[in-house]
């Protein structure tokens, strides 16, 4: 499909996505603009998980390539989480948009061990699907606009072919334009 990776049905490749995107597949949203069955899975060299890295070795452009990152957000003693959706092209805009979004003082990205311990995820392999439903997802405009994309499975040894209009559909998604911002 994209690139020379290898996809297949996600339901029917569990044993390739962590525990909590195989259970959100189960109960996929009727409303989505895609059927559960349309969610993609490839296998992947673990090695290569990285996004640039990955883009390289399997042919898929950073413009249909998305990072999904958690940020938290403290104000006072209460701290919010959200996952931020953009391109590999872009970087997520945390201390403007995000921050504004999350009606918090200070932003920054999650450290690793409590985004992977919270998402019950690997640390570069994090994906917006079964994150938990009190996390606002934060998806920029352009990933929705962009046909398919591919994001984390949750592990770092697949990646998930998902149609982009798909990940502004998910539960609690918002889309957002100007969530990013063009890396430079």
């Amino acid at each position: 499909m994209l690139g020379s990776l290898q996809t297949e049905s996600a339901q029917s490749r569990l044993d390739l996505l962590a525990a909590p995107v195989a259970k959100a597949l189960e109960v996929w949203p009727v409303e989505a603009p895609i059927d559960a069955d349309q969610v993609l899975v490839a296998p992947i060299d673990p090695g290569l998980a990285d996004t640039a890295a990955f883009c390289e070795a399997y042919g898929v452009a950073l413009a249909e390539s998305a990072n999904c990152v958690i940020v938290a957000g403290r104000r006072g003693d209460v701290t919010r989480y959200a996952a931020c959706i953009v391109l590999a092209t872009t970087r997520a805009d945390v201390n403007g948009v995000v921050r504004k979004h999350l009606d918090v003082r200070k932003a920054s990205f999650a450290p690793m061990d409590e985004a992977v311990s919270l998402t019950g995820m690997e640390y570069g392999g994090i994906t917006p699907i079964g994150l938990p439903a009190s996390w606002p997802i934060l998806v920029d405009s352009r990933v929705v606009a962009t046909p398919h994309v591919i994001i984390g499975s949750g592990v770092r040894q697949s990646k998930i072919a998902i149609a982009g209009p798909a990940l502004g559909a998910l539960p609690g998604a918002v889309v957002i334009d100007g969530l990013a911002r063009e890396a430079g």
